[in-house]
């Protein structure tokens, strides 16, 4: 039970570490309910998480769709090392249920983990040439 936690050391507090992510991400992977940006950092991935009340009216629908965004964080192997990432909810994604999002989130995951070595591994090969 002690390893579910959701400590601070990986959770995008200060609006400036937000606002990095936002003005500044390398990396971006989208679908219909989520969208995801990630910056590349020197320290472990961290996690920030967007749900606007203009796109999700129900408080308890916000921290369910928080707590499903956490948890897929922190059990996802697919997770890009040393990223900060920040996840914004899109309209309807609570109209999921929970497996739903969870797979949507899974996949996010995959992609940026893809995006993110592809972009990593041609950066490295430029700099051996």
């Amino acid at each position: 039970m002690a390893n579910s936690g959701f400590p601070k050391a990986v959770r995008l507090q200060e609006a400036s570490e937000f606002e990095a992510v936002f003005s500044r991400n390398q990396f971006k992977v989208s679908n219909r309910f989520f969208l995801f940006l990630a910056l590349h950092t020197e320290i472990e991935s961290r996690l920030g998480i967007v749900v606007a009340k203009k796109n999700i009216a129900s408080a308890v629908q916000r921290n369910r769709l928080k707590r499903l965004i956490r948890e897929s964080f922190r059990i996802s192997a697919e997770k890009p090392e040393n990223k900060d990432v920040v996840v914004l909810v899109r309209k309807n994604a609570d109209k999921l249920s929970n497996s739903e999002i969870l797979l949507n989130l899974n996949n996010l995951w995959q992609d940026l983990k893809l995006k993110s070595g592809n972009r990593n591994s041609r950066a490295d090969q430029a700099k051996r040439d």
